[in-house]
């Protein structure tokens, strides 16, 4: 006889199943692998055009208030890191496949939280609501790509039930 507790149960390590098995399928998608590498591109290139313009006018400052450091800092991490990235994007859109090299897989996230930082300390440094309304903008938008893409790419994949 089963009970309720058997019925979660089961059912959590069947939804479980099914997330590795989707997740699974996504990572190995080739064409899905080729658009991460083409947004990739785009974000790593309009993040050092940021990153250039936003760190221009503290290039001929005196001295720096606390939210302007940070600023030029965290563009000094990024816009290398994210330069390095770009080329690396280069060479897996001409091998056809992402690379599986830690260090790259570090420096992703890394050079996109250097430039984050670096964006909102730059808004920070002209007032510190636009620096507020700057970050929970960047959260929102995060939340909309994630929502259209599980969408798009969840809503595809058979036997999966859009909720």
């Amino acid at each position: 006889m089963l009970t309720v507790d058997d019925d979660a149960t089961a059912a959590a390590e069947r939804y479980q199943r099914e997330a590795e098995d989707d997740a699974e399928r996504l990572v190995n998608d080739p064409q899905l692998q080729q658009e991460w590498i083409l947004q990739d591109n785009l974000v790593y290139g309009g993040l050092v055009g940021i990153g250039v313009v936003v760190l221009q006018p503290f290039l001929t400052v005196a001295s720096l208030d606390v939210s302007a450091m940070i600023c030029v800092v965290a563009w000094c991490v990024a816009i290398p890191l994210l330069a390095a990235l770009l080329m690396v994007n280069r060479q897996e859109t001409f091998r056809r496949r992402r690379t599986d090299s830690r260090l790259v897989t570090l420096a992703r996230p890394l050079a996109l939280f250097s430039a984050l930082v670096g964006l909102v300390s730059a808004v920070w440094h002209i007032h510190w609501i636009a620096g507020v309304t700057i970050l929970a903008s960047a959260f929102l938008a995060l939340g909309v790509h994630s929502a259209g893409f599980s969408r798009l790419e969840f809503g595809k994949l058979p036997g999966v039930r859009r909720r």
